[in-house]
């Protein structure tokens, strides 16, 4: 099968992170998989939530926030403030980014602070969550460092890098890593999130409008983790650079 872009099914699109595009962020990551590219910025707040002090809750918390900016699409995408709301895809996948990244953080080790995790949309074409769940890993791992090496907490408290990417099938076929011309004929749409060990944080497949199998299942997976610790390779390539050369 010839996908759109000449890669083959299980071939993901060219990944890069530039470091440090928010100068006030405790981590800030401008990751790239192919023609999407989303800003990942983490700040830590020493404090918690209130509903946590109210409920005697111990540790810390992470929460994100995602939002596509009005020049990311073709045509232009009104900003939430504009309708007065954030609309319900918004608050789906910051909830799912939230989701990922707390499973690999220790939320009692981080004490009482808050992580936040922004995501803004630069440039979308297919898998702007799966993008971002990507990014935030990098952005979390560097900022838990960050807390480390000034001294605010004797170990990180990421427990495990994590990595998320789309598959589907197309003309019966299971490709990896949609862009969003895929993604709009795809006959089933999958999202996988997993860590550097494989273990799975999360599983989201649908049918656009028609069924999938077993078998078509399992392929997806497949080439889901295969992409994904591909991923999480290229996030191990950039923390070992900055051990040699911190990024601040």
């Amino acid at each position: 099968m010839q996908r759109n872009d000449g890669r083959a099914p299980d071939e993901i699109r060219p990944v890069n992170f530039e470091l440090n595009v928010a100068p006030y962020a405790s981590g800030s990551v401008l990751v790239s998989m192919g023609n999407t590219q989303v800003i990942c910025a983490v700040t830590i707040e020493e404090a918690v939530p209130r509903w946590m002090k109210e409920q005697g809750v111990t540790g810390g918390w992470l929460t994100a926030e995602y939002s596509m900016l009005p020049y990311s699409t073709q045509p232009r995408k009104p900003r939430d403030i504009s309708k007065g709301r954030i609309d319900g895809r918004s608050v789906e996948i910051q909830r799912l980014i939230g989701r990922s990244l707390r499973a690999v953080v220790d939320l009692e080790k981080l004490g009482a602070r808050t992580i936040w995790v922004d995501c803004d949309v630069l440039q979308a074409d297919g898998g702007t969550r799966t993008t971002a769940i990507t990014g935030s890993s990098l952005a979390l791992a560097i900022a838990c460092r960050k807390l480390v090496r000034e001294k605010k907490l004797d170990t990180a408290p990421m427990l495990k890098l994590v990595g998320a990417i789309s598959a589907g099938v197309l003309e019966g076929q299971a490709i990896v890593d949609l862009n969003y011309d895929e993604d709009k004929l795809v006959a089933v749409d999958f999202n996988l999130v997993a860590t550097e060990d494989s273990e799975f944080v999360e599983v989201q497949s649908s049918g656009e409008e028609a069924t999938f199998t077993g078998s078509q299942l399992d392929e997806m997976v497949a080439l889901g983790r295969n992409g994904i610790s591909a991923l999480i390779g290229a996030q191990r390539a950039v923390l070992a650079r900055i051990m040699v050369t911190p990024p601040d």
